[in-house]
């Protein structure tokens, strides 16, 4: 498999000679402008003012897009997938391309945008010979500000992986890691975070907890630098990991930086 970080939580996934696109949240730099929904209270007032993206594509939009399979949308946030002002998603994307999604509610959004292959994830899903196997997660550590899924990539010619998705550590992340043993597991960790909801996705001792519970896998680092309410950057990151004792233990790749596997 080839594992290429794109911006956010957006991933181009090589796997079993299928590409899959996660999360493609495609607009340019600042275009989606400051987060000012009130039921989001910001943990520090400065945040409010910051547009969104924080960051440019690394690459241009059409090659990111170039000979992708399938989209996975882990939920239907406005940093998970491009929004527009009428509530329908995926400007950028090709329609025909099959997507998955966690629920049916996230399928009906998908389909009153356009799309005309809209898939439910499930523990039985597939595509092409591949199985797509939906995984919980636990979008804060107050009230959850939504649901939220990952997903297992399996394959007889492939190393088993994990996308958590927006998660924090929890009781069923760890459930998940011991009943598939993956090989590969893909984190994202900014620990971003409102007033309400708590911290939203995983932070360093979150990524430890992880990595003591799949010590062989290869853990990488996602979904940093890129939103107003995140509360570690990969700079950060850096050092807190490297106080634990885990830094050379994990992969935390630029945008654009692949790994293969």
């Amino acid at each position: 498999m080839k594992i290429q970080q794109i911006r956010s939580a957006m991933i181009r996934i090589d796997y079993a000679g299928k590409t899959f696109l996660t999360d493609p949240w495609l607009a340019e730099k600042g275009a989606m402008g400051p987060f000012n929904d009130p039921s989001f209270r910001y943990c520090r007032p400065e945040q409010a003012e910051i547009a969104m993206p924080m960051c440019d594509l690394p690459m241009p939009r059409e090659t990111i897009l170039e000979g992708v399979d399938a989209y996975v949308v882990t939920h239907v946030h406005p940093d998970h997938i491009d929004m527009a002002a009428d509530g329908t998603v995926g400007e950028f994307m090709d329609k025909n391309v099959p997507v998955f999604v966690q629920s049916e509610d996230d399928a009906n959004v998908l389909k009153r945008s356009g799309f005309s292959q809209v898939r439910v994830l499930s523990q039985d899903s597939s595509f092409e010979g591949i199985r797509l196997i939906k995984t919980p997660g636990l979008h804060g550590t107050k009230i959850p500000c939504g649901p939220s899924c990952g997903v297992i990539f399996d394959h007889p010619s492939e190393k088993k992986l994990y996308v958590a998705g927006d998660t924090i550590w929890y009781e069923s992340v760890a459930e998940t890691i011991k009943a598939f043993r993956p090989d590969v597991v893909i984190l994202n960790a900014c620990a971003a975070e409102f007033i309400d909801q708590g911290r939203l996705i995983m932070d360093d001792e979150d990524v430890k907890n992880v990595c003591d519970a799949c010590p062989d896998a290869k853990i990488i680092i996602s979904h940093m630098d890129n939103v107003a309410h995140a509360a570690i950057t990969r700079k950060n990151m850096r050092e807190r990991l490297t106080r634990r004792g885990i830094w050379e233990k994990v992969l935390m790749p630029d945008d654009g930086e692949a790994y293969s596997f």
